[in-house]
C-alpha cells in the first residue's frame, strides 16, 4: 500500500472552453458561417420574433467559473450582419483556492453590421479571482451596442465580496486604432474599497454600457436622459466618440433592471429596433 504520508493529492480539474463564430449575410439574413465549441462552452440559436435581432445565447455546461479555468469566446461579425450575443444565465465565479480564473472575449465588428454584446451579469462570489479581457475591433462603419454588469458577491444570500481579486479590462479599436480603454483592478481588502464614498460608495455592483458606431456622438444627449430615467445611479459621457453609460447601485436587483431597461431604449433610439430584451433574460 501506498505511504499516505507521501501521497500527493490530485489537482483540482479546470476547464479550458472555447467557441469560435463567424457571421455572413446570405439572401438579406444573417447566418452562421463557421461554428467551433470547445466543452463546457457552447453557443444555441434560438428562433427570435421578426422584430428582434438574431441571437447567439452562450452556455457554460459547468455551471460557473473556478480558480484556473481558461475560457474564450471570438466572434466575427461579416459585413451588414445583424446579431445579440447574450447568455443563458448569470455567471457565476466561485472561489478561487488559487490561480485566477482567465476568460477571454474577443469580437471583430465589419463594416455596416449592428453587433449587440449583451450577456446576463457575472456574480463573483467571496474570494473569486477573476481576469477579464474584452476586446473589440471594429471597422469603419461598424457599430456596437455592449454592456457588462458585475456583481460583487451574492447578495441575495447577504453575502458581500471582501476579498478576492478582479482584473476587468476593455478594449475598442476601431480601424486597428485604439479608442478606447478601461481597466478596474480589486483586490486585497475589496470590502474597504466598495465602501469609499469616492469610489463605489457601498455599491453591490456596477454596470458599464457603451455605443460606438457612425452617428455614436449624435446620442449622447439622449444617453443621458436614459441614464437619468433609471432608479440605479447613472451617467452618461462621450470618449473619442464612444458612448459611455456607467450604472452603480447598492441593490442587485434594480442594477440589473436600470442596465437591462439602458440598453434597450438605448438600442431602439440609434436603430429602431424593438427595446424588448431577449426572452432568454426573463427565463
Amino acid at each position: 500500500m501506498p505511504d499516505a504520508s507521501t501521497s500527493v493529492a490530485p489537482a483540482l480539474e479546470r476547464a479550458d472552453g472555447g467557441v469560435r463564430l463567424r457571421l455572413g449575410l446570405r439572401d438579406g439574413r444573417t447566418r452562421i458561417e463557421q461554428l467551433y465549441q470547445r466543452a463546457p462552452l457552447r453557443i444555441l440559436f434560438p428562433d427570435v420574433p421578426v422584430d428582434q435581432p438574431a441571437q447567439a445565447v452562450l452556455i457554460n455546461t459547468a455551471g460557473g467559473i473556478v480558480g484556473g479555468d481558461r475560457l474564450s469566446t471570438e466572434i466575427e461579425a461579416g459585413p451588414d450582419t445583424v446579431m445579440t450575443a447574450t447568455t443563458q444565465a448569470a455567471e457565476k465565479v466561485y472561489r478561487a483556492l488559487d490561480a485566477p480564473a482567465r476568460v477571454l472575449t474577443r469580437i471583430a465588428v465589419a463594416a455596416g453590421a449592428w453587433f449587440e454584446w449583451l450577456p446576463q451579469e457575472t456574480i463573483l462570489f467571496d474570494g473569486a479571482r477573476l481576469d477579464r479581457r474584452l476586446d473589440f475591433e471594429l471597422e469603419p462603419g461598424a457599430s456596437l451596442l455592449a454592456a457588462e454588469t458585475i456583481l460583487f458577491g451574492r447578495a441575495a444570500r447577504g453575502e458581500q465580496m471582501r476579498h478576492g481579486q478582479l482584473l476587468d479590462s476593455w478594449a475598442v479599436r476601431r480601424g486597428g486604432r485604439l479608442v478606447w480603454a478601461d481597466r478596474l483592478r480589486l483586490d486585497g481588502d475589496i470590502r474597504a474599497a466598495l465602501a469609499r464614498p469616492f469610489g463605489f460608495n457601498r455599491a453591490v455592483g456596477m454596470t458599464t454600457l457603451l455605443h460606438a458606431g457612425p452617428r455614436a456622438a449624435s446620442f449622447l444627449p439622449r444617453a443621458r436622459e436614459i441614464a437619468a430615467a433609471q432608479t440605479a445611479a447613472g451617467a452618461a459621457t462621450l470618449v473619442n466618440g464612444i458612448l459611455l453609460i456607467r450604472f452603480l447601485d447598492p441593490d442587485g436587483a434594480r442594477l440589473r433592471e436600470s442596465a437591462a431597461s439602458a440598453a434597450m431604449r438605448l438600442r431602439h433610439e440609434i436603430t429602431g429596433l424593438s427595446p424588448t430584451p431577449p426572452r432568454v433574460w426573463r427565463s
